[in-house]
């Protein structure tokens, strides 16, 4: 036996499992009377917060919500859906957050696939929760959600929110998971071929992300987070625990609006928030007399889409401070980021952009990351040119796909989360994605990057938003395709959008059509390719 192992053993005094439910209970100890969530005129303080959610918990318990059980919610940014990320886990149950967008038959089918045994939902949503409910097999416990900002007020649900929690003893007994590799949420992918897969995510990958978010992004003590984020989007990239470990203020948004956006920067002094590019895009085509009277600084954290250099320029130039960071549901969100270098603050502001605009390294609670072949997993040469797949492992990677081995396996094969991403290494060892591995171009044989031809098109001062899909050809096998959309007062045609990217690229890259209009997008603010493959082929 090993001398360092001889009656060295775990004990309730040494060992304790890892859960983001320690760091509410002790904020709430810590800083009581500390405000935890701003919404519209209503403030509650952590200390609040904590007995609300012990009290909810305590009322789901009495529904005979316990270990292993689903609690499904559709809720926009608001109080209660932060509230959920604790109180359901307090039970060791499992908090299933639905994507708001979706129809009534794909929330049927979540609430099957999870067997959903509650279910919390806004008024806003109400019309569509009832018809997924009765579509569903699932007959879970239905909590209606009536919010202040919120005029509608649609109840289809067995009893209100604040009145289940008043039903509740703030004596309950909650307790910390026996093991910390119990699952804690159950996020789904978004399905854009066939059901969507069912991610677990467990209280271990949760507690070590949310530290990963404060350590990466620098929040020190009590920041101010505006939740611009979706929290059904990757559990909000797991923040709602990150604001819980740094005793920071949620400010709640119901809508990205940027207009509010702006407004409540500005209110509420809040430092940080997250978004996708075309976010970002909102807030730069913002009208300048909103964003004026901004006297702090606010730090920006962006993921989705690779940004083109140009949206993170522009936000820079709005004395924002932007992170760029990546990851996947697979992966709690963020796990990488583009750790900054002291060195790279000499160079010009084109040069910091496109040096932004990477996805990095590894964050601090990632084991490990690499780009190699996608058969072999054999590493790619760091040379910036040789592609191949994106590759991770470590605490913040899921636990697998609900009732789906086959696809588990396939995500874990060699050891290694598959991330289906293309990229390339640099020499520094910082990964650059070229493309998702479904969208790249293959003309006549040469591989064309979407997000190279998209980073193009960008530069153009007519140009808000852009993507480019493969249109298929019985030539060439696949030509590039452009979506775009123009800004407000400006103008430009076809033929001058073409002549833009023929002079900034090779010509095969350059798009072949221009397609001008409003681009489809999810709840999240993702861009939908493949709507826009399906109308590329169509023209």
């Amino acid at each position: 036996m090993n001398l360092f192992d001889m009656s060295l053993d775990k004990n309730p005094a040494n060992y304790v499992s890892l859960s983001p439910l320690t760091f509410l209970k002790r904020t709430a100890d810590v800083y009581p009377n500390k405000v935890s969530c701003i919404h519209g005129d209503r403030k509650i303080t952590w200390g609040e917060t904590y007995q609300r959610c012990v009290k909810l918990a305590a009322a789901l318990s009495a529904q005979g919500i316990g270990k292993g059980d689903t609690v499904s919610a559709m809720l926009p940014n608001i109080p209660a859906m932060f509230e959920l990320h604790f109180a359901v886990p307090m039970l060791g149950a499992v908090l299933h957050s639905i994507n708001t967008r979706l129809d009534a038959e794909s929330v049927a089918f979540q609430l099957d696939h999870a067997e959903s045994k509650a279910v919390f939902i806004d008024s806003e949503f109400a019309n569509t929760m009832d018809v997924a409910i009765k579509e569903a097999e699932a007959t879970p416990f239905v909590v209606d959600v009536k919010d202040d900002m919120m005029s509608v007020d649609a109840p289809i649900g067995e009893i209100e929110y604040e009145a289940l929690i008043g039903q509740g003893n703030e004596g309950f007994q909650w307790a910390l998971p026996e093991d910390e590799w119990q699952s804690i949420t159950l996020n789904y992918t978004s399905g854009t071929t066939g059901n969507p897969k069912g991610v677990v995510y467990h209280h271990r990958g949760a507690y070590l992300n949310a530290i990963s978010n404060v350590i990466t992004w620098d929040m020190g003590n009590h920041p101010v987070y505006l939740w611009t984020l979706p929290m059904f989007h990757c559990n909000g990239w797991c923040f709602p625990w990150s604001l819980a470990a740094s005793a920071g203020t949620n400010v709640c948004l119901r809508a990205v609006l940027p207009k509010t956006i702006f407004k409540l920067i500005k209110s509420a002094k809040v430092d940080h928030f997250c978004g996708a590019p075309t976010v970002l895009t909102m807030l730069i085509n913002t009208p300048k007399k909103h964003k004026e009277g901004i006297n702090h600084k606010v730090k920006v954290m962006t993921a989705g889409a690779a940004p083109p250099a140009a949206v993170i320029q522009n936000m820079e130039e709005m004395w924002f401070d932007v992170t760029h960071v990546y990851g996947l549901t697979e992966t709690y969100g963020p796990c990488t980021v583009c750790a900054w270098h002291d060195e790279w603050d000499g160079l010009s502001k084109d040069e910091q952009s496109i040096l932004r605009a990477r996805q990095g390294v590894r964050s601090v609670m990632l084991d490990d990351l690499m780009v190699a072949d996608p058969e072999t997993l054999e590493p790619m040469p760091k040379d910036g040119e040789s592609m191949g797949e994106i590759f991770m492992r470590g605490n913040n990677v899921m636990k697998g796909y609900l009732k789906n081995p086959t696809a588990s396996d396939e995500a874990f094969k060699g050891g290694w989360f598959h991330s289906g991403d293309l990229a390339v290494w640099h020499e520094d060892g910082y990964v650059d994605i070229k493309d998702r591995s479904k969208d790249i171009i293959i003309a006549g044989g040469e591989n064309i990057s979407t997000l190279e031809v998209e980073s193009i098109l960008y530069r153009h001062p007519a140009v808000m938003e852009a993507a480019v899909v493969a249109k298929k050809d019985d030539v060439w096998g696949e030509k590039p395709c452009a979506f775009v959309t123009l800004k407000e007062g400006e103008s430009a045609t076809e033929k001058e959008i073409m002549s833009f990217c023929k002079d900034n690229l090779a010509h095969y890259k350059a798009p072949k059509f221009i397609v001008f209009g409003e681009l489809p997008k999810t709840s999240t603010g993702k861009i939908q390719k493949f709507i826009l493959r399906d109308m590329a082929d169509e023209i």
